[in-house]
């Protein structure tokens, strides 16, 4: 059947309609996933702890891994390489137990920078008069002026009790050097250590760790002072000084670390460079050590051995290191002494300014290209029904005027 050209455009229009129509009844696809509800987020399960905080033996062996000593009675023990941090291997790395006189390394890394490395300082009464009964000493005098370096020798060689509270004095008094290692040691990520007692005699509250004592000796290789003072076998300490601190007389001190002396039948570690024993009666017998190998270094913190006597540390110690330099290279660390890095500080922008967002544009297969289709399908089919009608319309009469 042929159509006019009008009815044409009036079935043109009409499609157009119902297209839109259908455009605008179909579910929105992309656009309503863009405003859809986010879906919650799946509960986690809580993270397992770093292996260095678990109890017992971590070692991660690889193939041809030597096998751990088996003469380990310590109640905390770790080996680690100093250069690159990385834990070889550790036993209760965490426990927190009374560390004796190897506190003094923190004490060392805390004031040695806050104190001048030359001079005099006279000894007051008032500084020796809280020396704890029973102290390792140096031999100090009240009224006598002694030179710093020696003060340190004292510390590090004699391990003096005396010699700690003099230093602590010039560095500001107990209190405020006991608060200065409490931050250092958490600026180094050693989060056992509570400090009460600088010089590490007994006091209630007061512990550290094999991990902890680990990353003062490390710190401590840093300095050079630290460093030097921490290796000394002996030296000559003034027993009497002019008023400039010259010893008018000396007398030997000797390093009470018997794995750097080779002293009481225990041997000299090969390659040794320190670093801090200790003994009190509740801490035990504790020893952190480094020694140097074909160009590595490696740390050994031992605390408190259970059986083999006063010098099972050191033979403990001796054990350790001899198994860090045969399994160097042949064992997954188990942690680090590096400190955690520090979280990035969160930069808060201001809000944008608020705004209303503009419709967008029709596209194919969206939820929102109907309007566009409706108002074009509905327009044509209007514009054609009027053409329609008008050319169909019957002419009008013509009226004469009344008169």
């Amino acid at each position: 059947m042929t159509r006019s050209p009008s009815a044409r455009r009036l079935l043109s229009g009409a499609t157009a309609l119902a297209a839109g129509l259908s455009v605008a009844l179909m579910p929105p696809l992309a656009g309503a996933a863009a405003l859809a509800e986010p879906a919650p987020p799946r509960a986690e399960a809580p993270p397992e702890p770093a292996l260095l905080h678990r109890p017992g033996v971590q070692v991660r062996p690889r193939p041809g891994a030597p096998a751990l000593p088996d003469d380990l009675s310590a109640l905390s023990w770790l080996v680690a390489d100093a250069g690159s941090g990385e834990v070889l291997a550790a036993h209760n790395a965490h426990l927190q137990l009374p560390p004796a006189s190897t506190m003094k390394t923190l004490f060392a890394l805390t004031a040695l920078p806050r104190l001048p490395r030359s001079g005099t300082h006279t000894v007051t009464e008032a500084e020796l008069a809280d020396v704890g009964e029973g102290s390792s000493l140096v031999g100090l005098y009240a009224g006598l002026a002694y030179r710093i370096p020696d003060l340190w020798r004292g510390v590090f060689l004699s391990s003096g009790n005396d010699a700690v509270h003099v230093l602590a004095s010039m560095n500001g008094g107990w209190t405020r050097t006991a608060a200065q290692m409490q931050a250092r040691a958490r600026a180094l990520g050693a989060a056992d250590t509570h400090v009460v007692s600088p010089d590490g005699y007994d006091a209630e509250g007061q512990v550290s760790s094999a991990y902890d004592l680990a990353v003062f000796g490390r710190a401590g290789l840093a300095d050079p002072d630290f460093a030097r003072y921490a290796a000394l076998t002996d030296a000559a300490f003034p027993g009497d000084t002019d008023a400039d601190g010259t010893p008018t007389w000396t007398y030997g001190i000797e390093n009470t670390n018997r794995l750097l002396t080779g002293e009481d039948g225990v041997g000299r570690y090969p390659g040794i460079v320190g670093i801090k024993n200790g003994y009190t009666s509740e801490a035990g017998y504790t020893l952190v050590t480094a020694a140097r190998r074909d160009g590595r270094t490696l740390l050994a913190t031992v605390m408190n051995p259970q059986q083999g006597g006063p010098f099972a540390v050191y033979e403990e110690t001796r054990s350790l290191l001899d198994w860090g330099f045969a399994a160097a290279g042949r064992v997954a660390p188990v942690g680090s002494l590096l400190p955690p890095p520090r979280p990035a500080r969160a930069v808060t922008a201001a809000p944008p300014p608020t705004a209303v967002r503009p419709a967008p544009a029709a596209a194919p297969g969206t939820g929102y290209a109907w309007p566009a289709a409706l108002l074009t399908g509905a327009a044509t089919a209007a514009t054609a029904w009027y053409r329609l009608r008008r050319r169909r319309r019957p002419a009008a009469a013509v009226v004469p005027p009344e008169g």
